[in-house]
C-alpha cells in the first residue's frame, strides 16, 4: 500500500481509513480478496493485531466480509458503500468548514472559493 503512517491518530484508523478510500473511490472492487493478516501487516511493517482490529472493525461496518477457509473480501453491497461515501465527505465538509470559519472566512466566499476550485481540480 502506498501511503505514509503518520504520529497524528493511531496507526489502525490511518489504515481503515486508507482501505476505506480505496473501497469508496472502486480500487478495491466488491468481491475482491484482501491480503491476508500476515501478509498485509508485513507489506506495511506493523503488527499483525493492528490489521486484524482494522479488518474486525471493517467487517463491523459492513464494508468487508468473510469467507471461512477462504479469506476477507471487499462487499458487494452498494448501500454500505454510499454509506461510507456520505460520512467521509460530511467528515471532511465538517473539518473544511470548521477551519475556513476559524479563518473568518464568510459562507459566501467559501461557497466562492469551492466553485472555483471544483473546476480546477
Amino acid at each position: 500500500m502506498e501511503f505514509e503512517l503518520n504520529s497524528k491518530e493511531p496507526i489502525y484508523i490511518q489504515i481503515k481509513k486508507h482501505i476505506e478510500m480505496k473501497i469508496v473511490s472502486g480500487e478495491f472492487k466488491g468481491g475482491e480478496r484482501m491480503s491476508s493478516v500476515r501478509e498485509f501487516a508485513n507489506s506495511l511493517k506493523v503488527n499483525p493485531n493492528t490489521i486484524q482490529r482494522v479488518y474486525m472493525e471493517l467487517e463491523n461496518d459492513n464494508l468487508i466480509y468473510t469467507q471461512r477457509g477462504v479469506g476477507k473480501f471487499v462487499t458487494d453491497d452498494k448501500s454500505a458503500i454510499k454509506q461510507l461515501r456520505k460520512n467521509i465527505s460530511k467528515e471532511k465538509l465538517e473539518e473544511f468548514i470548521k477551519t475556513t470559519k476559524l479563518l473568518g472566512f464568510t459562507k459566501e466566499e467559501v461557497v466562492e472559493s469551492i466553485l472555483e476550485m471544483y473546476e480546477e481540480v
